[in-house]
């Protein structure tokens, strides 16, 4: 059965690169083996992702889907049982579609070189404070994942020892198997497994990591949050994911980050909102009066008359924008408080007011 990997990502057909992005690193984060996650599951979102995030593996995958069923390419290999499916480890690049297309539609066929894989990005989670939020801070964050080998620094062989060509690929770092049928030939070319892609393997590996050239380890980042940021809002932490293995690039570290509400401030992008309360007189009357910010505190000048309800803007004391561009508005919302009890004299004054037509 042809597998949806839309589903699987939980995501429309349309969706734009960066939703297929989140839902991937929520999904990676919450089914992660390493953090107790469901494996097969995981293989799965990473097999999505992998086809999803890719221009051209998603417009082949929207066009022939992962058995080419349902496709002007099912009926052109109709009776064949060929098809493709992107798991972890096989990303396209191990199979020469040029070859393929070529004999059925007499396109060139083409070469792809395997390539080696870099380290999966990580995804951690932090809360921090509106205040924190509003003047940016520094956290930590702690994580296990797997990290460049203590020992051979990520080459995979025991320091002061060297490396020789690979004899199963002769340093082409890749194998190819090529077959024949009715329908034409089939070159398969897959990533060597004993050089890893690299051409070359290690003349003793290094017995830390045997060979892998990354081991598992607890590691704490410190992580600067900028001033100004938003519930749900990303720091990207380049080269800090799991390494990759064989010498690879390490994947990114993304920290989504969480903001606690504030009990005297609602936050609507830049801008604030805070609610003020005011006697009848100073509604009345008018009156200057101050009104706390989370950096301090300014006058605001309440016309008189004023209703309940109302909202007075304050501009450029609201949220830092992040990189310093200036500060959102503060949105001072007005609340006219009736008093429950009253002195004779004051009893008696509204009751004049009253006579007045007050």
């Amino acid at each position: 059965m042809a597998k949806d990997y839309y589903h699987i990502l939980g995501v429309g057909q349309n969706a734009s690169k960066d939703e297929i992005k989140k839902a991937f690193r929520r999904l990676a984060h919450e089914y992660h083996p390493d953090r107790g996650g469901n494996a097969e599951r995981f293989k799965e979102i990473n097999a999505a992702y992998q086809v999803l995030s890719d221009d051209l593996k998603r417009s082949q995958y929207d066009r022939f889907g992962t058995t080419f069923e349902g496709s002007a390419g099912s009926q052109a290999g109709a009776g064949t049982g060929f098809g493709f499916d992107s798991t972890p480890g096989f990303d396209f690049e191990g199979l020469d579609l040029g070859d393929i297309f070529g004999e059925f539609f007499g396109a060139r066929p083409r070469q792809t070189r395997a390539r080696p894989r870099r380290g999966h990005d990580l995804t951690v989670e932090l809360t921090i404070d509106f205040e924190e939020a509003f003047f940016g801070t520094d956290k930590e964050v702690a994580l296990r994942k797997h990290a460049v080998c203590s020992r051979c620094e990520g080459t995979g062989r025991e320091p002061g020892t060297g490396e020789t060509t690979c004899t199963t690929c002769r340093g082409e770092g890749e194998v190819r198997q090529t077959s024949r049928s009715f329908f034409g030939t089939f070159t398969q070319v897959a990533m060597c497994s004993i050089c890893h892609g690299r051409g070359k393997v290690a003349e003793t590996p290094c017995r830390q990591c045997r060979g892998a050239g990354r081991e598992l380890a607890s590691k704490r980042l410190r992580v600067h949050i900028p001033a100004g940021i938003d519930d749900g809002g990303t720091i990207k932490l380049a080269h800090e994911g799991e390494a990759g293995e064989y010498g690879q690039p390490s994947g990114d570290l993304y920290v989504a980050v969480h903001v606690r509400s504030s009990p005297l401030f609602r936050r609507d992008g830049n801008d604030l909102h805070t609610t003020t309360a005011v006697s009848l007189t100073q509604a009345a009357l008018g009156a200057s009066m101050p009104v706390l910010l989370p950096d301090g505190t300014i006058r605001l000048d309440v016309p008189a008359g004023v209703q309940s309800g109302a909202v007075i803007r304050i501009r450029a004391k609201g949220m830092p924008q992040i990189g310093g561009r200036g500060r959102g508005d503060l949105y001072v919302h007005i609340e006219v408080k009736t008093p429950e009890r009253l002195s004779r004299k004051a009893k008696k004054l509204l009751e004049e007011l009253r006579e007045e037509g007050v």
